[in-house]
């Protein structure tokens, strides 16, 4: 007896199971798709989701119990520095407002709104050669126009010759900038920064300065893991744009170190904290 059973896991993937008593059929390979899976156990059960992934991050580093519950949902989190309540009931009232009109620049992220900002991504993979790009600021009367059109969910050819890739690049970032909250978001702030603090032990247990690239790995697939969908799949498609940028710096003069620099501030830094 032969069964055969079709999962969708998304991207246009199938998982087949084979389940056959016939010898020559169980030879025949098993298609394993882990992101079914994850994916599944994040909609059906996703307080276990949660707290299945928060304990494989805490095996990788120490998280104090206020920050264990931030990071569970369970408290709001806390920045190190705040601009004022007042401030911050302006910036609510703001991106209320913005919310009402339907646009997309100023409002949290959503799928529609991936898809009207996937136009500016689209168009910079056909021209990451341009030196400068996104260093270079592009022309504020063309970018506030192509910002209009995006935020009235008007399809823009891009290709037409009207804007320029640095007009387009500054607008990305522009869009990353005007966030209620950073990308990575406020939530997983501390958590980020004891991230980049794992370095390797030496032969008697004591931390050297050497970054211990393989943890920090790990543990940021995990905590990516926990961003909403929309932060997920928008960052997806962010840093497969800037790999391919960073690829072709014999031509656009932007580097992985050029390109932190530009991005960190926009993608991780709180919007109430000051950088310096």
């Amino acid at each position: 007896m032969v069964t055969r059973t079709k999962l969708a896991p998304g991207r246009n993937r199938n998982c087949s199971i084979v389940i056959s008593n016939e010898s020559s059929l169980r030879s025949q390979p098993i298609i394993f798709n882990p992101d079914f899976f994850v994916e599944k156990l994040r909609h059906e059960k996703p307080e276990i989701f949660t707290e299945l992934v928060v304990s494989n991050i805490t095996r990788l580093i120490d998280l104090p119990g206020t920050e264990f519950a931030q990071l569970m949902g369970e408290m709001d989190p806390k920045l190190p520095c705040s601009s004022g309540s007042a401030s911050g009931f302006f910036r609510s009232l703001n991106f209320l407002k913005r919310k009402d009109k339907g646009v997309i620049f100023g409002a949290s992220l959503t799928e529609e709104g991936n898809a009207q900002i996937y136009q500016l991504i689209e168009y910079l993979h056909k021209n990451l050669q341009v030196e400068g790009l996104f260093r270079v600021p592009g022309n504020s009367i063309r970018q506030q126009t192509l910002k209009d059109s995006l935020n009235s969910g008007i399809d823009t050819d891009l290709d037409s010759g009207e804007f320029h890739p640095n007009d387009v690049a500054t607008l990305l970032k522009t869009f990353l900038g005007e966030l209620p909250e950073p990308l990575l978001t406020h939530k997983h702030y501390h958590v980020h920064l004891k991230i980049a603090d794992l370095t390797m032990l030496d032969e008697k247990g004591n931390r050297t300065n050497v970054p211990n690239k393989e943890r920090r790995i790990e543990a940021l697939q995990l905590l990516f893991l926990l961003l909403p969908a929309a932060n997920r799949n928008f960052l997806k498609l962010l840093l497969d744009l800037l790999y391919q940028t960073a690829k072709q710096q014999d031509k656009n003069k932007m580097s992985a170190h050029n390109l932190a620099l530009m991005f960190a501030p926009h993608i991780l830094w709180p919007k109430n904290v000051s950088a310096v």
